[in-house]
């Protein structure tokens, strides 16, 4: 499936604003934020950035897509894990430089690399004056070296 295009974005604020045609602001390396949540509860799942490319083929498939800053390539969420994100909504913020997904997560309803349901299971406390990381869910609903073997 080949990706279609967007038009580029708008100076006029009113047409950013309005509905009308999606042509979301893509940073200057080429990337817009993704903000990830489970459509049934609303949990955070997961933030993660686009390409036009990534972008596109979610809007196409209904399978969440991600450019991978790390690996300097484009993934689907789930090739290998199994917890593919269906998009149910995509929204988009007032300036369109953000993207918001709305999701179910098949498989393990695991988003997390770690087999946890978020990538945000962890607090930040001070303590003793020091900024300190809390685990608030050690829930795995997989083993991931199981899954992601090298």
């Amino acid at each position: 499936m080949t990706p279609f295009a967007f038009n580029a974005p708008s100076d006029d604020k009113s047409e950013l604003e309005d509905a009308g045609d999606f042509t979301p602001r893509f940073d200057d390396r080429g990337l817009i934020t993704a903000i990830v949540t489970d459509i049934n509860d609303g949990e955070l799942l997961m933030v993660a950035h686009m390409n036009a490319q990534a972008l596109a083929l979610t809007i196409q498939t209904g399978k969440a897509h991600y450019f991978s800053r790390s690996r300097g390539k484009l993934w689907m969420k789930g090739e290998t894990s199994g917890n593919v994100q269906m998009v149910r909504e995509i929204r988009t913020d007032c300036d369109q430089d953000a993207i918001w997904l709305k999701v179910e997560v098949a498989g393990h309803d695991a988003t997390c690399h770690t087999g946890r349901r978020s990538c945000f299971y962890r607090t930040v406390s001070l303590q003793d004056g020091k900024p300190m990381l809390d685990i608030v869910d050690d829930e795995r609903h997989f083993d991931p070296d199981d899954v992601y073997k090298k």
